[in-house]
């Protein structure tokens, strides 16, 4: 298989497995079975577990000393800073809310792109930011929750704060995948996200009442350490090593879609008119945001 080819189908299976997570983690935290900080903690081990029996069996590479801290930002903000965000804030909001926020990313990495590398923002972008931003405003405003103990705004602001920590980790990221196999710091990225997730969900998870878990209970869990966590962590920087980044980022427009289509199936979330224009104005500001400048000729 080409590696592009391989490299889309991965991001493709990364957005699908995220898709599906927003309705399995919600149920978890949402029926009581996990708080948000412990599901963190299990998601982090399990999958720190899986990487390091893989490890085994992939080829070793030297590592520079000087990349250690860029493992250590990679994981303050694509592993402790990123999950505890986003599990903190789905569980004050719906699915459909989160994944449409999560959406708002490539906006967010064209600003990082602006201020940091000092790219040129057209007045196209300008103007797709604009409006990404505005949906994510209607949708924190206005947007409603018909369970009972959610805080919609503080949830969406927190899922927002993860998309913009999530944006600043692919960029990290980007630079790993050029010169070492995934393989060799996403292990690194997992440990060191441990003992910084430790502290906040280790009294989580001793609360866990193991006994009251039905299969379903079980599945859940195991989809959100196995599918969500081990294969996204492992599929997305194997995209990025023969994609861009903002290839990449293009793709989480999926994550609305088969996140909506999914926890409306399963009855826990609905759409109403304030999500769908929502959905509207962020879809046409990360189009414009994406949209390339013809060059003249």
């Amino acid at each position: 298989m080409h590696k592009r080819t391989f490299a889309l189908i991965a991001v493709f299976l990364v957005q699908l497995l995220y898709g599906l997570n927003f309705t399995f983690a919600k149920f978890i935290m949402n029926e009581g079975y996990i708080k948000p900080f412990g599901l963190v903690l299990l998601r982090i081990i399990g999958a720190a577990i899986l990487f390091w029996i893989l490890d085994a069996f992939m080829p070793k590479e030297k590592i520079d000393k000087k990349d250690y801290k860029i493992f250590f930002l990679a994981a303050v903000f694509g592993i402790a800073t990123n999950m505890l965000l986003f599990l903190g804030g789905l569980e004050l909001t719906t699915p459909i809310h989160a994944s449409v926020i999560m959406i708002t990313t490539p906006i967010i990495i064209l600003v990082f792109s602006a201020l940091f590398l000092k790219e040129r923002i057209t007045g196209l972008k300008i103007t797709g930011i604009l409006l990404g931003f505005a949906g994510a405003i209607v949708l924190s405003v206005y947007g409603k929750s018909t369970r009972l103990g959610d805080n919609v705004l503080l949830g969406n602001v927190m899922v927002f704060a993860n998309a913009v920590s999530y944006s600043i980790y692919i960029i990290i990221i980007k630079k790993l995948t050029e010169k070492y196999h995934p393989f060799t710091f996403i292990k690194w990225l997992f440990v060191i996200g441990f003992f910084m997730v430790l502290p906040f969900g280790y009294q989580d998870v001793q609360e866990i009442k193991w006994e009251t878990f039905s299969p379903y209970v079980y599945f859940s869990l195991g989809f959100v350490i196995i599918g969500a966590t081990f294969f996204t962590y492992m599929l997305n920087p194997l995209g990025l090593k023969n994609l861009k980044a903002s290839t990449v980022g293009t793709f989480i427009y999926l994550q609305p879609v088969i996140a909506g289509i999914f926890a409306i199936s399963m009855g826990v979330d609905t759409l109403n008119v304030v999500k769908i224009v929502a959905m509207l104005l962020i879809f046409s500001g990360v189009y414009l945001v994406s949209k390339t400048p013809r060059l003249k000729e």
